[in-house]
């Protein structure tokens, strides 16, 4: 491990600092979010240990091996997205030339030391999410009189609609912007996970709500006084953003989903419901739509890894369902038959 010599003193927590504050400016709200929570949890090992701030140039491989055995005590899942963070961490300092680690050999103590766990498969209620649609379908078949109430069923059912044709993430429907959607090849190209540019394909009756709800919209956007092309697809409509064109944020999208599931499902079905359990759909209708095409599913969801979306294929196939159903599911003959 170096440092460069003639060199202010860096803390810990300020070269934490100056990381997060990169994270920040590059990618999403959520990946900033889990990062600080790691990073966090990290300087209160070093802090444990040595009971101070110490300088970043001290850090060592020992403080790396004893975060990962305390985080044992956490879930494998949170240790994993810990332990990625802090490995992003390290990368940080070497590329930075704050310090100078051996990256590939820190690679090695994670995997050596980290715990290995099976992968559960992506579990949702499908049709409950098919009941929600259905629901979602008719949501402006009856419009109330006040016109933001109006605003909000458009835009509402056209974000589920969309969610659940698309595969899109709930952070990217968010920050999606008119201008993104090309309309004649119904698509848009969209900054998507790990600020990745990306295509993402819709439907036609995605895009024919957003179309309804984007008319209903346009006195607003119209005098907004911005480029339409700048303007969000679905934005907010509440006292706080007033005639104001606003995006809406990812929590209001969740509340969005949660309060239609609550209404269209009731509570305990609700409970199982979030927004990403339309990606979940999305991937597992591709599947079922293409008899089982992999690769196709990888590419429409957007998924580094086919091992990620060969995950999904146990929801989708249909031979396998109706062989086991042919098997143990036939009617059991009535005694009358069987003497017969």
């Amino acid at each position: 491990m170096k440092t460069e010599e003639n060199q202010p003193v860096i803390t810990t927590s300020q070269a934490i600092r100056d990381f997060l504050e990169m994270i920040k400016r590059s990618r999403s709200q959520n990946t900033h979010r889990t990062y600080a929570n790691a990073l966090s949890y990290f300087l209160q090992v070093i802090q444990e240990k040595n009971k101070n701030d110490q300088p970043i140039a001290e850090l060592s491989e020992e403080l790396l091996i004893q975060c990962i055995d305390q985080l044992h005590a956490y879930t494998p899942a949170t240790e994993k997205l810990y332990l990625t963070a802090i490995y992003r961490f390290y990368e940080y300092l070497t590329a930075s030339k704050i310090v100078d680690f051996n990256l590939p050999h820190l690679r090695l103590l994670m995997r050596q030391r980290s715990r290995r766990y099976g992968q559960r498969l992506p579990q949702f209620p499908r049709n409950q999410i098919e009941e929600l649609i259905d629901y979602a379908n008719n949501l402006t078949s009856k419009l109330p009189e006040k016109r933001v109430e109006r605003l909000r069923l458009f835009r509402d059912r056209a974000l589920i609609l969309t969610l659940a044709d698309t595969g899109l993430r709930i952070h990217e429907a968010c920050n999606l912007r008119r201008g993104d959607i090309d309309w004649a090849e119904q698509k848009a190209v969209i900054i998507g996970k790990g600020n990745q540019q990306a295509i993402v394909r819709f439907s036609s009756r995605s895009l024919q709500a957003i179309k309804e709800y984007l008319t209903e919209r346009s006195p607003l956007d119209g005098a907004s006084g911005k480029p339409i092309a700048s303007l969000p697809v679905f934005a907010r409509h509440d006292r706080g953003a007033g005639k104001k064109v606003k995006p809406i944020s990812t929590t209001t999208g969740r509340l969005i989903i949660d309060h239609h599931a609550l209404i269209a499902l009731g509570k305990e079905a609700a409970e199982t419901i979030t927004p990403h359990s339309f990606r979940h759909y999305f991937v597992t209708t591709v599947l079922r739509g293409s008899g089982g095409n992999l690769k196709l599913a990888q590419e429409l969801a957007r998924h580094k890894s086919i091992s990620v979306t060969q995950r999904y294929a146990h929801l989708s196939n249909d031979e396998l369902d109706r062989g086991y159903h042919e098997i143990f599911n036939q009617p059991t003959p009535s005694p009358s038959n069987a003497e017969a």
